[in-house]
């Protein structure tokens, strides 16, 4: 059973296609990778689902709503939940607080009620504090749950984005290159976040990422593209062997 359906995109700049044709589904209990060169178009995919960039033409479907012409808010309202390449985080705020803006979907009172601070405030407000204090738990941000995210290493601050888009309680997670710019031991805590987020608390996950070696160890299928188009999809090991996937990633084999 599917979450998301990509079917048939087409978007272009200035006659430049950044996708042409790609189509792809994601199932509700699956880590769905996209891969490519770099201009390849992942990122261009991402920003569609998103709702930052409007097709020209296609389909996509998320948990039976069309999405095309809905707006960013409207679609992380539906229940999609984004990461980004660059830590896109408030650095002077503590993690908690970070954490908190994640809740901001879930926020159903309006200013005087939150001056008062009695009834539905209250209650809303004790209740995402505990969602959140459920994610720093799980993410194993103890340690660092008071301090300034800009105080924080690189590694963790990558976590704490994690744990707000985990806030939002999605039903699907976009992860744009997770582990990017990360040590060794850092990637290896985010795999098992990644496959911990799938598996134990059920919410489908579309990966976009240069680090091959995660990639194939993570994800159930894989969609590769080049310059806008679907190159294949498949399981990892049939990716790896794909020779139009080698074409891709090193160019044609020249003859000796």
């Amino acid at each position: 059973m599917t979450i998301l359906e990509f079917t048939d995109v087409h978007l272009s700049f200035a006659g430049v296609k950044a996708i042409d044709g790609v189509s792809f589904t994601v199932g509700r209990k699956e880590l769905f990778a996209v891969i490519g060169p770099n201009g390849a178009g992942k990122t261009s995919i991402f920003n569609v689902l998103s709702g930052v960039y409007r097709p020209r033409s296609g389909r996509v479907v998320f948990d039976g709503t069309d999405l095309v012409g809905k707006r960013p808010h409207e679609i992380a309202a539906l229940g999609m939940a984004r990461t980004f390449q660059n830590v896109e985080l408030f650095a002077n705020l503590t993690v908690l607080e970070n954490l908190m803006l994640g809740r901001h979907n879930h926020i159903r009172y309006g200013p005087l009620s939150a001056i008062a601070w009695l009834g539905r405030a209250r209650r809303a407000e004790l209740a995402a504090r505990a969602a959140v204090e459920q994610i720093v738990d799980f993410l194993e941000l103890e340690q660092w749950r008071r301090l300034p995210v800009g105080l924080l290493p690189y590694g963790v601050q990558k976590r704490v984005e994690l744990g707000r888009a985990l806030a939002m309680e999605p039903k699907l997670l976009l992860l744009d290159e997770p582990v990017g710019g990360m040590n060794v031991e850092e990637t290896e805590d985010m795999a098992r976040f990644i496959l911990d987020i799938r598996d134990e608390l059920d919410i489908p996950i579309v990966l976009v990422e240069h680090d091959m070696g995660l990639v194939m160890d993570l994800a159930d299928r894989v969609l590769v593209v080049d310059f806008g188009r679907a190159v294949a999809t498949g399981s990892p090991a049939d990716i790896q062997h794909h020779p139009d996937v080698i074409r891709a990633y090193l160019g044609e084999v020249q003859p000796t």
